[in-house]
């Protein structure tokens, strides 16, 4: 993966605006931390191959940044996008690493079933 291009994860957005696409969102604050830290309050949220169709999308901020996909009866949202990749199957995939590296959000859209 590579740091956001926004100029390029924005036509890729628009690439697959208006067709069916499966979705994967993802966010972990560190699941696993809470075993080492009982303290630790462990969050996340997870869904995967989720089909829809959204109007159009954006990806906004100076870095990390926010992706809105706009559905016509809701929002897909995924705030900390700091890295994207087109990989061999032309899925965009937009990931957010906090600032140890470690994965807090991905955000997956794709033509096909993940």
């Amino acid at each position: 993966m590579e740091q956001v291009i926004i100029e390029q994860v924005q036509k890729e957005i628009d690439r697959l605006a208006k067709k069916d696409v499966y979705i994967h969102l993802e966010t972990t604050n560190g699941a696993y931390a809470s075993h080492f830290d009982k303290s630790f309050f462990s969050s996340g949220a997870y869904i995967r191959n989720a089909l829809l169709q959204y109007e159009h999308g954006k990806i906004t901020g100076k870095g990390p940044y926010r992706v809105g996909l706009k559905m016509n009866f809701g929002w897909v949202y995924a705030e900390g996008i700091t890295h994207f990749e087109i990989d061999e199957k032309g899925r965009l995939l937009l990931a957010g690493h906090d600032f140890e590296g470690k994965l807090a959000v991905a955000l997956q859209l794709s033509e096909t079933p993940f």
